[in-house]
């Protein structure tokens, strides 16, 4: 069936609340939105914290870290469980797990209960690639970029609502920010308990395809499990730079960090394994033709997220002084220009998932917006204080556009790489969105502000020439159902959910 034959989803259609997949959209956003209030409801209480508790900069800064930590590798795990027993489920047990480390820190009477539960908590930062999954269920390839632009673009602000709020609830609503931090946490519990029950995996008596393990990713050739193995030694060993960073400020002795070295070395090996584990049997028995993708599918994915999603984060976090260094303004109006990437996520992802759905190939879309991530971010480099004030404002807009854009032109791609791994490919890509935040924030120490945003637009350049010679444009990329290989046919009919 041709693009042209079926009505792909609008904005408008954002507002059909008659429709099962318009209401599940929303149930899907409303449930990462709290995962993402929730991870993020710390950061504007830390000055109440440290004047109640006594904690010193250094603590918050560790406890700051440690709310980032396990959230890289636990998004590839989740995305594993998406597969194997369903967003749903999944979803559920994300919120329900995660409330008790949040309650936890609410009420931690020590500073070692506070760095645990915050450990713990940092896998709330999942609930991205479960919305991701379950969005992909309830819509048509067609809608797939616009659908899962709106539920990421809406449950990214979760972080902002966050900022804004939380000090509210704690110095004026509860008059303690123990209990603001827990509410969070109890409403997130709740509406777990409403979600298991208010939502199914895509439309009734729909069948879904299920992954065969759940352990690790499935792979197609020999060569494609050397791949894997080489995209998934850095997403748990990217934590050895946060364990650096916390080592050279003196937050943890090098004894300690030795012991944490280890650990990540152990769980690399662990997660190599399982993808040996998994796929020799699979190998061995041979992959059906209709059955196989190409790894290198995931990896222009992974590689995109860093340069979109993972750029974006770093960021956010020093925009704000460059403004005020560059143009000396105050603080207020420095993070008022300085927050446009956060504020236009919403609206800009949701347009890179509509360009995609519109455009003749979603291939040719996501180039076009990693070209303009390209040259938005070396157009930054150039900014001066020579500047006009609105001409710097305005590259920034246009390069935070397509920088959040590209992320929803990112995702319009993931459903398509192999049905039954949807969880799977979103979580490698989320993972990496993270991996490049902190390649980003670390490089950034040792670059000026022109060289760190030089960089940033020539690893986007890097990742362009990666995608427009091994990124395949997906087949039925805009048909009414998603192709079904022989396999899911076949596990589908034997007891798929």
């Amino acid at each position: 069936m041709s693009k042209s034959d079926e009505k792909t989803m609008g904005w408008m259609d954002l507002f059909a609340f008659g429709r099962q997949e318009i209401m599940a959209l929303h149930k899907t956003w409303i449930a990462f939105f709290i995962t993402f209030y929730v991870w993020f409801n710390m950061a504007p209480l830390a000055s109440t914290i440290m004047k109640d508790t006594g904690l010193t900069l250094d603590q918050l800064k560790i406890l700051a870290i440690c709310n980032v930590a396990l959230t890289v590798p636990m998004r590839v795990v989740v995305g594993m469980l998406c597969d194997r027993i369903g967003p749903r489920r999944t979803f559920c047990i994300v919120m329900w797990a995660m409330a008790f480390p949040c309650m936890y820190f609410a009420f931690a009477s020590t500073y070692t209960e506070m760095l645990i539960s915050r450990l713990i908590l940092s896998a709330v930062g999942t609930g991205f690639v479960v919305g991701i999954a379950m969005t992909s269920l309830w819509f048509k390839p067609r809608d797939a970029g616009f659908s899962q632009g709106v539920e990421a673009g809406l449950g990214n602000w979760g972080s902002s609502l966050a900022a804004i709020t939380m000090p509210f609830l704690a110095l004026t609503v509860l008059d303690s920010w123990r209990w603001a931090i827990a509410s969070s946490g109890i409403v997130m519990f709740l509406y777990g308990v409403y979600y298991w029950f208010g939502i199914t995996d895509g439309p009734k008596g729909t069948t879904r395809p299920v992954s065969r393990k759940a352990q690790a990713i499935e792979v197609s050739t020999w060569g494609d499990l050397i791949l894997a193995i080489i995209w998934t030694i850095p997403i748990w060993g990217v934590l050895s730079l946060l364990v650096r960073m916390v080592t050279s400020k003196g937050y943890i002795t090098t004894d300690m960090s030795y012991l944490l070295y280890a650990v990540i070395a152990i769980m690399v090996v662990y997660q190599v394994f399982n993808l040996v584990k998994v796929n020799v049997p699979i190998l061995k028995k041979g992959v059906p033709e209709d059955d196989k993708y190409r790894f290198t599918q995931v990896g222009t994915l992974n590689a995109s997220y860093v340069v979109t999603f993972g750029a974006e984060l770093a960021v956010i976090s020093m925009l704000p002084m460059f403004f005020q260094k560059t143009f000396e303004m105050t603080p207020v109006m420095a993070g008022l220009f300085g927050s446009m990437f956060a504020v236009l996520n919403f609206f800009s992802r949701a347009l890179g998932g509509y360009v995609s759905d519109r455009t003749p190939t979603r291939k040719l879309a996501h180039l076009i917006y990693l070209a303009g991530v390209t040259g938005g971010f070396i157009l930054m480099s150039m900014i001066t204080s020579q500047w006009p004030l609105f001409l710097a404002v305005l590259v920034v807009f246009i390069c935070a556009m397509f920088v959040t854009g590209g992320c929803g032109t990112t995702f319009a791609l993931i459903p398509f790489v192999k049905r039954r791994i949807t969880g799977n490919v979103a979580g490698y890509a989320g993972a990496y969105g993270n991996v490049g935040a902190v390649v980003y924030t670390s490089a950034y120490v040792t670059l000026t502000d022109s060289q760190f945003f030089l960089m940033i637009g020539a690893s986007a350049a890097a990742v362009f020439l990666f995608c427009l010679f091994f990124l395949k444009e997906p087949a039925g990329a805009f048909a009414k159902e998603y192709h079904l290989s022989s396999v899911d046919r076949e596990m589908m009919a034997g007891g798929g959910h």
